[in-house]
């Protein structure tokens, strides 16, 4: 479908070089994508799942001290997901012009700026490990186990950014089987690590919750290893960092940095909120939040399969091409969305009952699940148009939006819900404000013709005044 030669910048085709394609097709296009992303989304959740199980049984405390120190990796890692999503966009559209190695390229210098961010962050934490440690944690035996944990598992964060800059190029690239058996092989590692070292099974010693860390600390590591040998045998170029590119990769990555950053803000909110309302309704909340991130991984898989297509079709200068799989995104979403609406309103008490067990607990969960499917159609739409703009490179609309649906949306009715105690009720009120702000947002940007930019360099990688080209 690609061809070397790309047309001037910006400038929309009024026929693209394919055959019209239906819904269906590019349906099937889309998950052809979407399914193989979705293990390696859910991975690392199930991997903290069965890690919290095998601590737990060493005891609360160890537990305890375990969430905090998991806590303070997954919003680092989190943070640094523009690693992935901005890769995704700069190298697909670089694929679809038809420069695959320029688009490994992007790999190359996406692992570089995972390195040095990487060892950055470790320096930092090594730094604030004990303030850091005690600000989470209200008992300073558990601040001082987290400490410990810390200690050793911080070491992963390079090798979380390696592996995001891996599976954005290769994403970007619709190399899809790879990054599942790497991150199969990692995850399974340190199931296993963690299986025998913590309790100490057969000869291996019994390290308890540090076991933890260094099972996490060896499958990622591995993991890490094999995202840098398939680079190393796709890129023919040289390894060198080429700091142009690096420059662009992080005006891009920025953008997005803020992004998350908002949604942990009115999260961490959220859960205050929650709080105040008392223990119930917090812990109600936490299992409300587990079964939304569960179905967040499921929407997102179809937003990184339309980054990745997007990307491609506009870095090959099919301009209608690129609308029509946006058209297929909102379908496909939209429908993913109210199944999974139907479900759980039609079994949001049972679905109570077996997250909660305790009937004080799964009354409020039921009032939080209620919100959930409410929420998850409109929610669906946004994803999967929020993966269209990220393949167009849109990264600068979505970090202004995606604020300004917070601070005017979510984040007063939260503040409104803490100080009447509303809980849950109150929360995902704010949820659906906080949503609704962010369709409209999304759908009035992708009826427009701003973000069909054409050409293999992405909008937002470009300098001050200089044109996508």
């Amino acid at each position: 479908m690609a061809s070397s030669a790309e047309p001037a910048p910006g400038v929309a085709i009024q026929q693209d070089r394919v055959p019209d394609v239906g819904v269906g097709e590019l349906g099937r296009r889309l998950w052809s994508i979407a399914l193989p992303v979705l293990p390696v989304l859910a991975a690392e959740p199930v991997y903290l799942l069965v890690d919290g199980i095998v601590v737990g049984r060493q005891g609360s405390g160890e537990l305890a001290a375990l969430g905090v120190g998991a806590l303070v990796l997954l919003v680092l890692g989190t943070q640094m997901n523009f690693l992935s999503y901005g890769t995704t966009a700069r190298a697909a559209r670089l694929h679809g012009a038809g420069r695959r190695s320029d688009a490994v390229a992007e790999g190359v210098q996406a692992t570089w700026i995972g390195l040095a961010v990487g060892f950055a962050v470790v320096a930092g934490v090594w730094a604030l490990m004990g303030p850091l440690t005690r600000l989470l944690a209200a008992d300073d035996d558990v601040a001082a186990r987290a400490a410990d944990w810390l200690a050793v598992a911080v070491w992963g964060i390079p090798c979380i950014l390696i592996a995001s800059a891996g599976h954005g190029w290769m994403r970007g690239v619709q190399r899809l089987r790879a990054p599942l058996v790497l991150v199969a092989v990692g995850v399974g590692v340190s199931v296993v690590g963690c299986v025998v070292l913590v309790p100490g099974l057969g000869p291996a010693p019994a390290l308890g919750l540090v076991g933890s860390a260094w099972a996490n600390l060896a499958g990622q590591i591995l993991m890490a290893g094999g995202f840098l040998a398939a680079l190393a045998l796709e890129h023919r170029g040289s390894f060198r960092p080429r700091w142009s590119v690096i420059v662009d990769q992080l005006r891009l990555g920025v953008d997005l940095v803020i992004r998350t950053a908002s949604f942990q803000i009115t999260f961490a909110v959220a859960t205050t909120a929650a709080a105040a309302a008392g223990v119930t309704s917090l812990a109600a909340h936490h299992l409300a939040q587990q079964l939304w991130t569960l179905y967040t991984l499921l929407l997102d898989s179809v937003a990184i399969s339309a980054q990745s297509l997007v990307g491609a079709a506009l870095g090959a200068g099919l301009a209608a091409h690129g609308r029509a799989l946006a058209r297929a995104v909102v379908i496909w979403s939209l429908g993913l969305g109210a199944s999974l609406a139907v479900v759980t309103l039609a079994f949001r008490g049972r679905i109570a009952d077996v997250l909660a067990g305790d009937p004080d607990v799964a009354e409020p969960l039921t009032v939080a699940l209620v919100g959930i499917a409410v929420v998850v159609v409109p929610a669906a739409v946004v994803f999967g148009l929020d993966g269209v703009l990220l393949g167009a490179g849109d990264a600068a609309y979505l970090r202004t939006t995606t604020v300004i649906a917070a601070l005017l949306g979510f984040l007063p009715v939260l503040l409104v819900t803490r100080y009447y105690g509303w809980g849950l009720t109150g929360i995902w009120w704010g949820m659906g404000v906080f949503v609704s702000i962010r369709l409209i947002a999304v759908v009035a940007r992708a009826r427009g013709d701003r973000w069909v930019v054409l050409g293999s360099r992405t909008p937002a990688g470009t300098g001050r005044g200089e044109e996508a080209a």
